[in-house]
């Protein structure tokens, strides 16, 4: 048998000449057998690639959402992922290497298809190829975003990631190359993409097809990276604007996809990605591959505690829990929700139901400089009188506050605090604390399939993405009423009533709502930190948490990209370039 361990800077890429080549979940296959049989091996294969995907999907998430400002963690922790919350950047983490050791294998091992399997022979292989060429361009993409900068902060030089097509003819003997530019990257994840849109022409998966690449997979891919192309809202590179909007154009009117209603899309984590219209594509997961407690270690086990399992040790964050808020609170513990999105947020309620008013106060240290924020919560009673309730609160049977009303219709209220400061916040019920902080679960992550467990199957690619790359694309171009109406069918599903009119939707306006948007949509789906920074936006996170609160993260800052893992340095069989350690 023969067996050859390439490795490829990045990797041990297991290619077809190695014993161990991982199908769908797992399997083995011998190096001759794949070479010599490979019109029966192909689809055997190809899922192979795809299986590289599920354990990907774990690091690819938390690479993109940790970094953001939609969750914060309980405390500090000793895991690698810490360092993706914290921006404490160091090139040994052990989740950064899997994240790049698998893309490279799933890159090894669909352009060593792509070599074997001619063109021409069938639809059904030609789609197949697709497949391959679809999933490379992917991962050149996800690759490029985490460790390259962001595309307009000049791409013809900034580094991106090794371009590496297969497996070398003589492996011992080469030589790698470096890291290709940003620039030059992207038109590899952009030709390849290109290329799968062309091949794949028969539908070969029928009710699984939101499970595997499609020409419309292909075309949403493209959509969104000519959007990262696309500039900044202050400097657009209008022409791949416009490519975005074609590229979502495509999409949307292929008439394949279609949004859910705001009653199922409240409950769209419960739902089989076969099941979901809105799906275009989606990492398959299934529940044997979460033997044991390891549903614990899964995406959603860090979100929430379900059916006994998961850590429950990270919170939707205050910043994103005041957005959902902002057109009306949802009124977690009645079960009525302003934006239905917040029906994936579960605040985790004490049995006591001791009536709270919750507000965020400032953290200061002995010098009288604010360091943090955290959260109070303080009993409250109310009296009725000829002009009114009048809201009483005690804390620690000592100090009493009356509350002056902002909005008692939303049961919004202010309190002139011990600390001399005014702070307004919410009357409610008493929460579940994690040390310091109320427990603001978050189940988008969770449930698949109605089971009271942590499945879920991460998205690549959906219907409602597509909608609002289509609109920041128009922004970017002048075109507002367009854009407003793509983000309005968003919004509109979400808030009843929600929807902006021209006076409130203008040049002035439109970049805050559209990227608000975005943020309230795509949350918890591993795009936030690389909205923020891919417009020259700054990462504020002002809201109780160990991620270091006062520290701003600007779109220029070293730390925006992760540094390339050092092992994949060291058995690079070339020069590999380290990112930058400083600015």
């Amino acid at each position: 048998m023969k067996k050859i361990i390439l490795s490829m800077a990045l990797i041990t890429a297991i290619c077809f000449n190695s014993c161990n080549i991982d199908r769908y979940p797992a399997s083995s296959m011998d190096g001759d057998e794949a070479i010599g049989n490979i019109d029966e091996n192909f689809p055997s294969l190809l899922k192979g690639a795809y299986g590289y995907l599920k354990n990907w999907s774990d690091v690819m998430h938390r690479c993109g959402e940790y970094a953001g400002d939609n969750m914060m963690i309980r405390g500090t922790s000793t895991d690698a992922f810490y360092e993706f919350i914290s921006f404490s950047r160091t090139p040994n983490n052990y989740r950064l290497q899997s994240f790049w050791d698998r893309s490279y294998k799933v890159i090894a091992q669909t352009s060593n298809l792509i070599k074997e399997v001619p063109e021409g022979k069938s639809d059904e292989i030609d789609t197949q190829l697709g497949e391959c060429y679809y999933l490379r361009g992917m991962l050149y993409f996800y690759l490029c975003r985490a460790y390259g900068r962001p595309y307009y902060q000049n791409p013809e030089q900034n580094l991106g990631v090794p371009i590496v097509n297969g497996t070398p003819n003589n492996p011992a003997m080469a030589t790698l190359p470096d890291r290709s530019t940003v620039k030059e990257t992207y038109e590899q994840a952009i030709s390849d993409l290109k290329k799968a849109a062309s091949l794949m022409k028969k539908d070969i998966h029928g009710e699984q097809a939101h499970i595997y690449a499609s020409r419309e997979a292909a075309w949403a891919m493209l959509s969104r990276i000519y959007l990262y192309m696309s500039g900044t809202y202050e400097s657009p590179n209008q022409e791949y604007a416009r490519e975005c909007i074609t590229y979502s154009d495509m999409v949307i009117n292929s008439g394949k996809f279609s949004l859910l209603t705001r009653e199922e899309y409240g409950k769209s984590n419960t739902l089989l990605p076969e099941k979901n219209t809105e799906d275009i594509f989606v990492i398959k997961r299934i529940g044997s591959e979460f033997p044991g407690y390891d549903y614990y270690f899964g995406i959603g086990g860090m979100y929430a505690n379900i059916g006994g399992m998961g850590w429950g040790e990270m919170y939707a964050s205050a910043k994103y829990l005041d957005l959902l808020n902002e057109t009306g609170q949802n009124d977690w513990h009645e079960g009525t929700y302003t934006d239905i999105r917040a029906k994936f947020i579960e605040p985790q309620y004490t049995d006591k139901k001791t009536p709270v008013f919750r507000f965020i106060k400032n953290v200061y240290n002995n010098d009288g400089t604010q360091t943090n924020y955290n959260y109070v919560q303080i009993p409250y009673t109310k009296k009725t009188g000829d002009t009114g309730d009048t809201i009483i609160c005690q804390e620690n049977n000592e100090q009493s506050y009356t509350l002056t009303p902002v909005d008692p219709s939303q049961r919004l209220y202010s309190i002139q605090y011990s600390d001399g400061k005014t702070y307004q916040g919410v009357l409610d019920y008493e929460m579940k604390l994690n040390r310091v902080y109320p427990m603001f679960y978050i189940v988008k992550c969770s449930r698949e399939g109605g089971e009271e467990n942590h499945l879920y199957s991460p998205i690549i690619s959906r219907l409602d993405e597509i909608y609002l790359n289509r609109a920041e694309a128009n922004v970017k171009l002048g075109n507002l009423a367009q854009a407003m109406q793509d983000i309005n069918t968003i919004r509109g599903r979400s808030i009843v009533g929600g929807e902006y009119n021209a006076s409130q939707f203008t040049a002035i306006t439109a970049k805050t709502l559209v990227d608000k948007e975005r943020q309230l949509e795509l949350a918890y789906e591993a795009e936030r930190s690389y909205d923020v920074f891919r417009n020259g936006g700054t990462l504020t996170r002002h809201y109780p948490g160990p991620h270091h609160p006062m520290v701003d993260i600007p779109a220029t800052d070293y730390r925006v990209v992760y540094f390339i893992p050092q092992t994949a340095i060291d058995s690079y069989k070339g020069t590999l370039t380290q990112n930058p350690a400083s600015n």
